[in-house]
């Protein structure tokens, strides 16, 4: 068994072997402020001054690959973990990222719009509005279907005008059967379209109501007797004999 000053020996030289593993991929920058740690008046593990210094590198602009390759990581990833970041740091750089945005931007699209201008944009949505529901259609477009809303894709339908769809189709389905009667052929194959259209439309309602939970209706609980009036009356076994 080796003598103890021996043991200190083997250890201390294990433990060299060990630490210039872990090393051996650090930057020449980073292992000379590594080996004069003790001169800091500031006690801090190895681990807190590369996460400072690694915060206060990518806070000034240092791209982190750069930083990558001075702290000596084979994975972005482990980098970026050493990074710390503030609440006043996203509100910081979520502020300069407008400001870019602003600058390659015109300049008259930040500027406030007209009384007139807002109105018109409110008319955009107040104009969405049809009998079967809501149109989905973007500002600043018309209507592509000539207000043929049945047959709009863009028609997001109302549930409580499923009555008035019905209708639609079976009105579709009459006209298809006069125009094939009466050998209106100009107007069957635009009829026929329609009824399909509503037809597919009615379908989808009524998978999505059927998708929709069921809303249970627990009511109000009753009291027959009231807090006071269960207090007023005395327990029995409280009672005396």
């Amino acid at each position: 068994m080796p003598a103890p000053d021996d043991m200190t020996s083997i250890t201390q030289e294990a433990g060299n072997r060990h630490t210039a593993g872990h090393y051996q991929h650090e930057s020449p920058a980073l292992g000379s402020a590594r080996q004069n740690r003790y001169t800091n008046p500031v006690n801090t593990a190895s681990a807190d001054r590369r996460r400072i210094f690694t915060t206060e590198a990518l806070q000034n602009g240092l791209p982190p690959h750069i930083c990558q390759l001075i702290l000596g990581h084979k994975n972005l990833n482990t980098t970026m973990g050493y990074n710390t970041v503030y609440p006043e740091k996203v509100i910081t750089g979520h502020r300069a990222f407008l400001a870019r945005r602003r600058q390659l931007r015109p300049a008259e699209e930040y500027r406030t719009p007209t009384e007139a201008e807002w109105e018109e944009f409110l008319g955009h949505f107040e104009r969405r509005k049809v009998a079967l529901g809501d149109c989905g259609r973007a500002y600043g477009t018309g209507c592509v279907h000539e207000m043929a809303c049945e047959r709009c894709s863009l028609l997001r339908i109302d549930p409580a005008q499923r009555p008035r769809l019905i209708l639609i189709r079976d009105s579709l389905a009459a006209r298809v059967t006069e125009a094939t009667a009466q050998g209106w052929l100009g107007e069957l194959e635009g009829l026929r379209v329609s009824l399909a259209t509503v037809t597919d439309k009615l379908q989808s309602l009524d998978a999505r109501i059927a998708r929709q939970p069921a809303v249970t209706d627990l009511g109000m609980p009753a009291f027959t007797r009231s807090a006071s009036a269960s207090d007023a009356q005395p327990d029995s076994k409280d009672e005396a004999p």
